[in-house]
Parts: C-alpha cells; sequence; structure tokens
C-alpha cells in the first residue's frame, strides 16, 4: 500500500495527510475548494515547522513530507491510483454516503475505502457500495500528526483481510490501533459525549460555572483539558452532531442533548472555529478566557 488518497483538507484531512506523507506514503489530497487546499499545505508546513522547533523532524523532513503530496479538485483525479482512500468530510450522513458511492465507482476493485467518521455507521456506509468487505472506519484522534490512537471500526460486512491491512497501516505510522464494532459512537465517542453533555447539564443547571467545572475535572481527575474546553476544541456543532447519533442509535433518552448545547449551535456559538463558544478565542492569544454570558454566577434552576 503506497499510494493513498485524502477526501477532505479541513483539520482532519490536513491532520491524516501529514501524517502519511511523514511516512513516506504518496498522497494525494482532495477537496473541492482550491483556497482550502492551499490553507491546508500552509497548516502543514507550519504544523511541521512546530515539529523541527521541537528537534523531533528536520528541514529535510519538512521538504520531504511536504513533497509527498499532492492536491486536487477532481475527485476521479485523486482516487485513480488509490489503494487506500481515507475520507475525512464533514460529518454529515448523506455527504458520506455520496461520496461513498462516487468512491466505489471511481476506485479500483482492489482499493479500500475508510472512513474517519467519529459516530456515523461503517456498516450504513459499505450498503451503499459493491464492495462493503473494503468499507472500514479509520478514526483518527485530533491533532492527528500527535495522537496515537486510531479506532479500527469493523462494518458488518468488512473482511478479516482489510481489517488486518488497517490495523498493521496504522501501525506503520507510529500509531497505536483499536479494534471495536460498529455501533453509534463506537468507543471514544459513546464515553466521550456523554460526559461532555453532562458537563454541560451541570453548568445549564446552575451547579457551576464554567471554570470551575473543568477545574475539576483537570485536578480532580488528571484530565489534560476540561470538558467544557474540549467541546469547544472539537466543535460544539460536532458535539451535538455525536449526541443525535447515539439517541437515534440508541433510542435511550440519556444521550439527548442539552438545551444549552443545541442553543449555542443554534446561535452559530460553536466553539473555537467561531472563536465563541463557553469560552472566547482571539487569534494569537493562549488566555482561556470565559464567554461573557457565563462569567455571572449561574442560578440553580432544578431541585
Amino acid at each position: 500500500m503506497k499510494n493513498i488518497t485524502v477526501i477532505g483538507s479541513g483539520t482532519m484531512g490536513n491532520g491524516i495527510a501529514h501524517t502519511f506523507a511523514q511516512f513516506g506514503y504518496n498522497v494525494s489530497l482532495m477537496d473541492v475548494n482550491e483556497a482550502a487546499l492551499q490553507k491546508a499545505l500552509q497548516t502543514i508546513a507550519k504544523n511541521i515547522d512546530r515539529q523541527v522547533a521541537k528537534g523531533s523532524v528536520t528541514e529535510a523532513d519538512k521538504a520531504n513530507t511536504l513533497s509527498h503530496i499532492k492536491t486536487f479538485t477532481d475527485l476521479k483525479s485523486a482516487v485513480q491510483n488509490a489503494d487506500l482512500v481515507v475520507e475525512a468530510a464533514t460529518e454529515n450522513v448523506k455527504l458520506k454516503l455520496d461520496i461513498f458511492k462516487q468512491l466505489d465507482e471511481l476506485c479500483k476493485a482492489e482499493t479500500i475505502l475508510a472512513s474517519n467518521t467519529s459516530s456515523i455507521s461503517i456498516t450504513t456506509i459499505g450498503a451503499v457500495t459493491k464492495r462493503a468487505d473494503k468499507v472500514i472506519g479509520m478514526h483518527f484522534m485530533n491533532p492527528v500528526p500527535v495522537m496515537k490512537l486510531v479506532e479500527v471500526i469493523r462494518g458488518y460486512s468488512t473482511s478479516d483481510a482489510v481489517c488486518n491491512t488497517i490495523m498493521e497501516t496504522s501501525k506503520k505510522l507510529g500509531k497505536v490501533p483499536v479494534e471495536v464494532n460498529d455501533y453509534p459512537g463506537f468507543v471514544a465517542n459513546k464515553i466521550l459525549m456523554p460526559m461532555i453533555n453532562e458537563a454541560i447539564i451541570t453548568l445549564h443547571e446552575g451547579v457551576a460555572g464554567v471554570e470551575e467545572i473543568d477545574t475539576v475535572m483537570k485536578l480532580g481527575m488528571a484530565h489534560p483539558m476540561g470538558p467544557l474546553q474540549l467541546a469547544d476544541f472539537i466543535g460544539l456543532d460536532v458535539c451535538l452532531n455525536i449526541l443525535r447519533v447515539l439517541q437515534d442509535g440508541f433510542g435511550n433518552p440519556k444521550y439527548a442533548p442539552c438545551p444549552l448545547l443545541v442553543n449555542m449551535v443554534t446561535a452559530g456559538h460553536l466553539g473555537v472555529k467561531t472563536g465563541k463558544g463557553f469560552y472566547n478565542y482571539t487569534p494569537g492569544s493562549k488566555d482561556l478566557v470565559v464567554a461573557d454570558r457565563f462569567k455571572k454566577k449561574l442560578e440553580l434552576v432544578v431541585g
């Protein structure tokens, strides 16, 4: 397996492309927007510069990594030689199904089709193709070049051979792959999202403020980042979408998203990417500033 195509050049897509290219794979990075592709290349270069500054890679390594990435806005051209396609588009069921239908038609018969989805059923994705045995989940963690975990999700029809190939490929990237079965949220988000949701409920009910909740989880539970800051980092819209996938998939009211989260997403306060969430974010600043509406101590609304 030498030729990798990554669909989507956003935060996850450029991180996945960076990682494969760093380990010598030929990467075709595809997006419908040329400006997005150029931004992705700039992001990859900046991230490698951080690695150079830390001494983990050299300037020669940087040049070599970037030389292994080619960009495309045409899907057919991007996938024609692919041994593995990793889809990293927006977490939207219809969009992903449309992409996989096209990939099934355009890719070589032996090409493995992987999705970086954080919650959407691999079985559902595989069912729209004629190669369900070659469809698998490859869920990287953000930031991809740094985080070691890859959740490898087996769809109902995914073959042992394909699963083994993706497990071994992940190891070649310096990752630690963990095989899981195809159920809503898989492992990471089935556990993480209810915790984040409960933190938002705790804020909504006035039990404690933003800083207090995050401090308890950081200092009391040894989490590197509090759940509300983490939600901002992930994207509140993404958190909401995953909770709805869990709620629909299991039919259990415990996964119902907090009304505060719904309101924030509706208002466009999505966290880091919009500059407003539970905290305010100023470009270039590392200061963590609680959003204005949460500075006033909330009154308890239950009990």
